[in-house]
């Protein structure tokens, strides 16, 4: 497979691109996208059996019950650097192994249907915390080390509204190369 092959199976919707401005209408399109994934997720999800959520989205890439299960892993870290964003000034966050949290027992065998009620429960509330937040809230700030730099609220909707698109286009293309 070609190297532009593999990026476009890794990236199927591109990279997330940050706009220079964002509009309070950008913002809740993307609380709308974070609203909607568990259900969209739960719907491809279903058109699945056990053989394809064990089935890599990519060569080299995690099955798709590793996918979904780091969709809850990835988005509750996300939720509490929301909260701890909000309740404090420009925390410094714990980052953490993604790879090797999708490698951990649970993530490669336990039912998907665990993680899609979890982000069925976590998008519910964290769309109440961020359909509440004002235009100052959404500028306040968390320190990320790994990356050694800060990362605005708003900005961050718009990450993981993109990063649950993302994940849903991989467990997708698998399914249409099933077809």
């Amino acid at each position: 497979m070609m190297n532009e092959d593999i990026i476009k199976l890794q990236y199927p919707i591109g990279k997330f691109e940050k706009s220079e401005s964002i509009t309070s209408e950008q913002i809740q399109f993307w609380i709308n996208e974070i609203e909607e994934l568990p259900a969209k997720l739960q719907k491809v999800i279903s058109e699945l059996n056990e053989n394809q959520l064990d089935t890599p989205y990519r060569p080299g890439g995690w099955t798709v019950r590793q996918v979904v299960h780091h969709l809850a892993d990835s988005h509750v870290n996300s939720f509490c650097r929301f909260r701890l964003a909000l309740t404090e000034s420009t925390p410094a966050i714990k980052p953490y192994f993604e790879d090797r949290w999708a490698e951990l027992i649970d993530a490669r065998t336990a039912p998907v249907e665990l993680s899609i009620n979890l982000l069925t429960a976590l998008h519910a509330r964290w769309v109440i915390l961020l359909r509440s937040l004002t235009s100052a809230e959404f500028s306040k700030t968390f320190y990320h080390p790994e990356h050694e730099k800060e990362f605005r609220l708003d900005v961050n909707i718009g990450i993981y509204a993109w990063h649950g698109k993302h994940h849903l286009a991989h467990i997708q293309s698998l399914t249409h190369q099933n077809q």
